[in-house]
């Protein structure tokens, strides 16, 4: 049945995760950045389009509102949330710098940008990584199997050893989840 097909597709993405031990390190890695950018006043900036923008928006909500337990709020945002800047910025410039011009506004160094594509190649978010890194910003990319060319711009890449978007994305969001999960768990554990 094609419903059991899909589903098995997921889970075995989610297995070849799991099963990756230097992409799990990597996992932590990047969880320990953020725990590290948060315990110097910073923030954590997200971007994508389409699929890819409603995780950033996701993500952004699971760090500034909460995870499991009521916390104090952290400083995140995902940058495509203000539809006026959007069309401004796009219509008066490009699409490609809608989030470039954003980085530069609100990015500071030591901040954390997550630039999230499946493909690895969305001009708009390696723009963005590029103006990230001249702010001395660090880098984490969600992608896809091969990273595309926004592998080269992170400082931390995370790709999902998946072709296929869907599979891909609902990777992206397990990842998330984890990585805010940790986060969290580091910055107010309860017993602390």
């Amino acid at each position: 049945m094609k419903i059991n097909h899909i589903i098995e597709q997921s889970i075995k993405v989610k297995k070849q995760i799991l099963e990756d031990g230097e992409l799990i390190q990597t996992i932590q890695t990047v969880t320990d950045s953020i725990v590290n950018c948060y315990k110097n006043d910073g923030k954590v900036l997200f971007c994508g389009n389409g699929g890819s923008a409603a995780d950033a928006q996701h993500l952004a909500a699971e760090l500034s509102g909460k995870f499991y337990f009521d916390r104090e709020p952290l400083n995140s945002e995902a940058l495509h949330v203000n539809t006026s800047y959007l069309t401004a910025v796009g219509n008066d410039y490009s699409y490609q710098e809608i989030y470039a011009r954003i980085v530069k506004a609100k990015g500071r160094k030591g901040d954390i940008l997550v630039a999230i594509s499946t493909s690895g190649n969305s001009q708009n978010v390696l723009n963005a990584m590029i103006q990230a890194k001249e702010q001395g910003m660090q880098i984490v990319g969600l992608s896809g199997k091969t990273g595309g060319k926004m592998k080269e711009l992170c400082d931390f890449l995370i790709p999902v050893p998946c072709e296929d978007t869907p599979r891909i994305q609902e990777a992206h969001i397990l990842i998330g989840h984890i990585i805010c999960q940790l986060v969290e768990e580091d910055l107010f554990t309860q017993n602390k």
